[in-house]
């Protein structure tokens, strides 16, 4: 059978989740499409062993199974999702401050999955590879081949020349570059968009006793967040969980070791810590990891469209981890792309771009005001503060419908 014509030519810039995701639905649902991927990093380079987690909704898990890309025995699966506040709050005779989610509630098997980052990026550059290594004459790595340049060009009389150079060592052109190169806010140049919420991220991982297998907590404390998400249990069936311990850095700090809470403590104090912020059904942390520290702060481009050019993923915005939306995000804006080029033609390409902004707005303006507002909630010190998160929070748990439309713009988006 004689390969179709090409009718698009697509560079994708960044080869993490959402990166190599797009591209291995672009081969997928564009039989015609000649799809090239650019990552700085070489080909033979082990990614599987990059401890960084990664919390994914329903929705994701099943876009990633649909691909044949979906690394299940890496994954724990999230059964219930509890957020709640340490005291001081308000807990009240008929609702305690917590929001409970429950897959089951729901009608689904799990709300989402725990991963390392470094599973699902080998388990979906092997996916790329197989599709590949079946089209070579449509699909295309440049792996090692850092993109220098990339621009909309002009044409001779001063308009739109259409389509997009991307400069990798040679300029090349393409109808759409999508960038999914992100980083993390503090190696990032900045965006339309920025706020830095001078709080610092400590991540690492924890063992437990007597933990709820399947149980995700968010915990919000007087100085941010704390989230615990369940892990594969160890190798010796101990249970486990990623941290994500968000905490004020003050202002003189500057990011420096030793201005925050956790810096000044050793690993006996930050478990007794830990225990003290913690719920009961965290269980008792035993025992906790090395730990590596991020500065947190948003940064976001005002539109996901320039020109040719579509950005994705923490190319597009960098949020605060506090709602763990970041990659899943991402991953629809992906999705919806490739959905919007399936019955167009690279003529139709800035109408459609300009369609696909306006259709993602709502989903992607939710999530970045939701999260923009609870991160900069942990520097309010206005009176009653607490107690007022905490009657929120227990008025959710008292409205199943409000808690369920919740769960479920949690796991898909905004729809």
């Amino acid at each position: 059978m004689k390969p179709a014509t090409p009718t698009w030519r697509i560079a994708v810039i960044g080869a993490g989740p959402a990166g190599l995701a797009l591209a291995l639905q672009a081969a997928r649902l564009l039989p015609g499409a000649d799809v090239t991927l650019f990552d700085a990093r070489p080909a033979d380079k082990d990614v599987s062993g990059d401890p960084r987690t990664l919390a994914l909704a329903l929705g994701s898990v099943r876009a990633l199974q649909a691909l044949g890309a979906w690394p299940a025995a890496a994954a724990q699966p999230i059964s219930e999702v509890m957020v709640s506040q340490a005291p001081p709050t308000l807990d009240l005779p008929w609702a305690a401050g917590a929001v409970h989610l429950r897959a089951a509630d729901e009608g689904v098997p799990m709300l989402g999955a725990v991963l390392s980052y470094g599973a699902l990026v080998a388990c979906l550059q092997r996916a790329w590879f197989d599709a590949e290594a079946r089209e070579p004459q449509r699909l295309h790595s440049r792996f090692g081949q850092p993109v220098a340049d990339l621009r909309n060009p002009d044409a001779a009389d001063g308009t739109d020349g259409g389509g997009v150079e991307v400069d990798a060592g040679i300029a090349e052109r393409f109808d759409l570059a999508v960038v999914a190169e992100g980083g993390v806010f503090a190696d990032q140049a900045r965006k339309a968009l920025t706020h830095d919420y001078r709080q610092t991220a400590w991540v690492g991982s924890v063992s437990l006793s007597g933990a709820t297998p399947g149980l995700a907590l968010e915990r919000f404390t007087r100085e941010g967040p704390l989230a615990l998400l369940p892990l594969p249990p160890g190798a010796d069936g101990s249970l486990r969980a990623a941290m994500v311990w968000c905490v004020s850095r003050p202002a003189d700090a500057q990011g420096a070791e030793g201005g925050d809470t956790v810096a000044a403590l050793n690993d006996t104090q930050r478990i007794a810590l830990l225990n003290s912020l913690l719920p009961a059904q965290a269980g008792s942390v035993l025992a906790i990891s090395p730990l590596k520290q991020f500065p947190l702060g948003l940064n976001a481009e005002r539109t996901l469209v320039d020109g040719a050019i579509v950005r994705i993923g923490n190319a597009a915005q960098t949020l605060h981890p506090v709602a763990g939306q970041g990659l899943n995000l991402g991953l629809r804006d992906a999705a919806e792309l490739v959905r919007a080029l399936r019955h167009a033609k690279p003529g139709d390409l800035r109408p459609l771009l300009r369609r696909l902004e306006w259709a993602r707005g709502p989903d992607r303006w939710s999530m970045i005001a939701a999260t923009d507002f609870l991160a900069r909630s942990f520097t309010w010190r206005w009176p009653g503060l607490p107690a007022l998160r905490g009657l929120g929070l227990a008025a959710l748990q008292a409205l199943p419908p409000l808690k369920s439309a919740l769960a479920r713009q949690m796991m898909f988006g905004r729809r």
